[in-house]
């Protein structure tokens, strides 16, 4: 399929052959029709991409802040890495669209179904999208696929149009008369009220009046007057900024024109620096418009497809969706007269041009139109001809920012031969497989495993996908490095174990610690040992909030999560295996804390060795993150976050300073290696079981406060 897509480097649009979406569960697969191009939002995120890096640091600060604290976190050579990672990558772009549905996975949606679709990384400018059934509607009788297609941008304006609560009779002001602008005069006109528009560019006036705007105005100060007698010196009893601009007028401006208790209403991207007496003074009612209604940013929402009931939120940004819809239907909302410009989607590079103003040319709506596609979608697409010349032949799922940082660089060395990838999303999908040279881009994980050249697939999906993945990859035959966790419930690896037992099969668990140095030296410190360990392990984890899909129920939780690869590191060091665990977890009524992301766990090993386990999430980013003290046979061993080991002994001490990686490039290359000899992975499966059957132990003896047997 084509679609739109901005690269990074230097800000260049494209328009590219990408793999097509697979349907999202829960939701439809939808054969785009027409998109509308934002241009206040997509000309800002293309302009700002297009400038050299100090131009775009001064664009864009917080980007730059977020570089310098990745810095302090994770070091420069790291950082400098993911920065080129992510320069190097193709951006979507485009949130409202309309067409088809061409396959669905909901109850609310069939095949055939005509529907507007919304969100941005979801209704892109391509020929195919995968869309949640909460960003979808259904287009009504009377409503064309090209209107529909302006429903999401509609949605905003109905948006900051609900926030302001105009009432019957009321004077509004509109301040900003781009696309958005015009909308909300129409929806304003519908609601009853006196509206006056405001703009910098007064070729815009005559299309507002068209619109029912009674008075349009310059905007800025001098305007003053003209509103006091517009409202018989009332003020405004409300406006809504609906300008794209880095000024702090518009919020000075929108203060003073406003009546007393009046409400100003920002649905545009402005400065926002204001003096403070205008806004005291009238005790103004200041309110900021998110996106198209509740439920925006919601992953539960948006993702999960859970509605919020319409007896305590009337209208979420679905319900906005369905009345734009209803209003175009009625003609009271006009859409279609907006579209100034059209675009075949092979030239959508021009629409561009336009919206940046290279071309000089006026315009307000600017629409892409994509050709009925008769041939079957590929969710595969081939990106150069494939000639084998290693033994290991990679293909990979689920390529995202960790593996892109630390799974494929040290495989680039490694000799081996980059078949094919698979990511959920297409444009990740094409950047990973261009920037790491794989012959083949995909968006299903199944093809990958099906090629018949792929001889060792790697996976680093979601925790809850990493054991269907394991068990296809077994029954095909083919070796697999899974990130952790293993599985994430006891069907799921018992299903693992009985494939491993049938077929021979090989699985290698992504347990980094234990091929890290630091490890490696106290492992070699204690080697001598003939009595058991006590390993104290401290995990500073840093909160993740109940909104990251980490924490998400069908996820299992970050003891199942992250928890394993410590207990690995204690099976690693004593040589044994856990036979039973204690837990308890920290009891907070917070509801932004999740109890069980702080827990300390006593596990008791074979060789009558014991581990203690704090994994925390409740302490402070200053201090380092993984802490481990090794008692046995009056020598301890006090590891300090992978950058030093300080040994001690016989009244005497020895410190090691290590450069803080922890074993990732080591575990890459110990399994390329296995793959190559045939020999057994590098962590034996009845470890990689016991390490999974560890968390859910602890998890277990955290629900009902007793000790459980591994």
């Amino acid at each position: 399929m084509l679609q739109v897509v901005q690269y990074q480097k230097n800000g260049e649009m494209q328009v590219l052959e990408m793999p097509a979406p697979a349907c999202i569960s829960g939701g439809i697969l939808v054969q785009v029709a027409y998109s509308v191009i934002s241009a206040g939002t997509e000309k800002t995120s293309v302009t700002n991409a297009q400038g050299n890096l100090l131009e775009r640091a001064k664009k864009q600060p917080d980007q730059v802040k977020l570089v310098l604290d990745t810095v302090k976190k994770q070091g420069l050579i790291n950082t400098i890495q993911r920065v080129q990672s992510k320069l190097n990558s193709y951006k979507s772009l485009g949130y409202s669209a309309s067409g088809v549905v061409i396959e669905s996975k909901c109850d609310e949606f069939k095949p055939g179904d005509l529907v507007a679709v919304a969100g941005a990384g979801y209704a892109n400018h391509a020929e195919v999208v995968s869309i949640p059934k909460n960003l979808a509607i259904k287009i009504p009788d009377g409503v064309s696929l090209e209107e529909a297609a302006y429903t999401t941008v509609a949605s905003i304006a109905m948006q900051g149009f609900r926030q302001a609560e105009p009432q019957l009779g009321e004077t509004v002001a509109v301040m900003g008369l781009g696309l958005l602008g015009q909308i909300t005069i129409q929806l304003l006109k519908s609601a009853g009220c006196r509206v006056i528009g405001l703009d910098v560019n007064e070729t815009l006036f005559e299309t507002a009046k068209k619109y029912g705007c009674d008075l349009t105005l310059q905007n800025d100060f001098n305007s003053l007057q003209q509103i006091n007698s517009f409202t018989r010196g009332l003020g405004c009893d409300s406006v809504i900024i609906t300008a794209s601009t880095s000024s702090h007028d518009p919020i000075q401006l929108a203060m003073e024109m406003c009546r007393q208790r009046g409400t100003v209403v920002i649905v545009g991207a402005i400065g926002m620096n204001m003096h403070r007496q205008p806004f005291y003074k009238k005790e103004i009612n200041l309110k900021i418009s998110c996106s198209y209604g509740p439920g925006r940013y919601d992953a539960s929402y948006e993702e999960g497809g859970n509605d919020y009931p319409a007896a305590y939120v009337r209208w979420t940004e679905n319900r906005n969706m369905i009345s734009i819809l209803d209003m175009i239907a009625s003609k009271r909302l006009d859409v279609a007269s907006f579209t100034t410009h059209k675009f075949k989607i092979n030239d959508a590079t021009k629409a561009y041009d336009l919206i940046t103003n290279k071309t000089g040319e006026r315009f307000l709506g600017v629409v892409l139109e994509y050709p009925e596609r008769k041939e079957a979608l590929n969710q595969s697409i081939s990106l150069r001809n494939y000639q084998g010349r290693s033994q290991v032949k990679i293909g990979f799922i689920g390529a995202g920012q960790f593996a892109q940082n630390y799974l494929l660089p040290p495989l680039k060395n490694l000799g081996v031969d980059f078949l094919a990838v698979a990511n959920s999303t297409s444009v990740n999908s094409l950047t990973v497989a261009k920037q790491f040279g794989f012959a083949i881009s995909s968006t299903h994980g199944g093809e990958v495993i099906a090629n018949k050249d792929v001889n060792l697939v790697f996976c680093a999906t979601r925790h809850n996908s990493h054991a269907k993945y394991v068990i296809e990859s077994l029954k095909a035959d083919k070796d697999i490095f899974v990130e952790k966790p293993l599985a994430i419930d006891i069907e799921e690896l018992n299903e693992i174990k009985n494939l491993v037992n049938s077929k021979n099969g090989r699985v290698m668990v992504g347990f980094n610690r234990r091929f890290s140095k630091p490890f490696i030296d106290i492992k070699k410190f204690f080697a001598n040992r003939s009595e058991p360990m006590n390993i104290s392990y401290r995990v500073n984890a840093g909160m993740i909030p109940k909104s990251h899909w980490v924490q998400q129920d069908e996820q299992n939780g970050r003891i199942i999560g992250e928890a394993c690869h410590f207990i690995d590191t204690m099976i690693f060091l004593t040589g044994s295996l856990p036979i039973r665990v204690y837990a308890e977890a920290l009891s907070t009524s917070n509801k932004e804390v999740m109890n069980e992301d702080n827990v300390a766990v006593i596990i008791k090993f074979a060789d009558g060795s014991v581990g203690k386990l704090e994994y925390l999430a409740n302490g402070d980013s200053s201090v380092p993150k993984e802490f481990c003290e090794v008692f046995c046979e009056r020598a301890t061993a006090v590891m300090n976050n992978f950058t030093q080991v300080t040994f001690h002994k016989s009244g005497n001490t020895k410190s090691n300073n290590y450069d803080g990686k922890k074993g990732i490039d080591e575990e890459v290359s110990a399994t390329i290696n296995a793959v190559k000899s045939g020999k057994e992975m590098p962590i034996s499966f009845i470890e990689l079981e016991a390490s999974t059957l560890t968390t859910f132990a602890i998890l277990e003896s955290l629900q009902k406060a007793v000790v459980v047997n591994v």
